[in-house]
């Protein structure tokens, strides 16, 4: 599969290559899709252009052994996850999976499950799956590059699921990439997605609910003008939320501006219905900073939840992103 036939857009298409021409790749990537969308296809192009051995001009060249075998769903460090019943495991039924995916590599959830010859509302990824492929990535790549995992509906996976493969999308070992594919972003559990680069095909990353919206837009006011002391005022107004939980909703949706930031930064077009003002401040900030920023605010959450002082949770977070933007 190479990134022409995909049917995805160009400037995704070309943010994918250039992150491999640069060396820049996220550890995970979660490609979020209406069902039958181009995401899988998108997975395996992305896979292939990255293990490719005569890539060029931005596509890889369809050919060599390495093409030929993710192509096919054969390439030994490459490893497939998707929802199936008891007591069968996704490497139980590869070949049914390889042959659905060769007929129509934009397949439908339905179609997977009718392929596999199970009912959509008990098949799960199961945390069977979850020991299988990590036993698998404990091993050396048997042909010295990248182990990868594509996992397809990580919305299926269960907490015992997560929890197992957290810290391996968390902290992978070197040349170690995952990706994902889910119709319903909102329902990862976050523990999960939140260590993802989030890249929807079908627009921009829809904002969350969250009461106070003005005060993202007070706080990256202040940090572009480098105002130090306007975005402490404006990390105390957020430690004043009436709750954890409002707390760790402006966490959320700050993390989904910063992942629309970074997608404009990279010549994505988002529709200005969703981006919100990720488009007036993505020219204006470090190229590095969405990403950086990111992470800063999954680290705040995850601080909120241990209940650490509110005050002490933002005024480290302001600083930190006082020194990145």
């Amino acid at each position: 599969m190479r990134f022409a036939d995909t049917g995805s857009r160009p400037e995704v298409l070309k943010t994918l290559a250039g992150m491999v021409d640069s060396g820049r790749i996220p550890h995970a990537i979660m490609f979020s899709e209406p069902d039958g969308g181009s995401a899988f296809a998108t997975a395996l192009a992305f896979l292939q252009y990255l293990y490719c051995a005569s890539r060029s001009g931005g596509d890889s060249c369809g050919e060599c052994p390495q093409c030929n075998r993710i192509g096919k769903l054969i390439h030994p460090d490459v490893h497939f996850i998707y929802p199936v019943t008891a007591p069968k495991t996704s490497l139980s039924l590869i070949g049914e999976f390889r042959s659905l995916v060769q007929q129509n590599p934009h397949f439908k959830e339905a179609e997977l499950y009718e392929a596999l010859g199970m009912e959509s509302k008990s098949a799960i990824i199961a945390v069977a799956e979850a020991k299988e492929v990590l036993s698998s990535l404990s091993l050396s790549a048997l042909e010295g590059g990248y182990r990868s995992v594509v996992i397809y509906l990580p919305e299926k996976m269960n907490q015992e699921t997560a929890n197992r493969l957290l810290k391996a999308i968390e902290e992978p070992e070197q040349w170690t990439q995952f990706l994902l594919i889910t119709h319903s972003p909102e329902k990862v559990l976050q523990t999960i997605a939140s260590r993802c680069l989030h890249i929807p095909l079908g627009g921009a990353v829809p904002a969350p609910e969250f009461q106070s919206p003005e005060l993202l837009d007070s706080l990256m006011e202040a940090l572009l003008a480098h105002d130090l002391f306007a975005a402490l005022g404006v990390g105390e107004e957020i430690a004043a939320l009436p709750s954890r939980e409002n707390a760790k909703a402006f966490c959320k949706f700050a993390a989904d501006a910063m992942r629309n930031m970074f997608l404009l930064q990279q010549g994505i077009k988002l529709p200005a219905s969703s981006s919100g003002k990720a488009e007036q401040w993505a020219p204006k900030a470090r190229k590095t900073f969405p990403r950086a920023a990111l992470a800063c605010f999954d680290r705040a959450s995850r601080l909120i939840e241990r209940n650490v002082n509110m005050k002490i949770v933002f005024t480290d977070l302001v600083d930190k992103l006082f020194a990145l933007i």
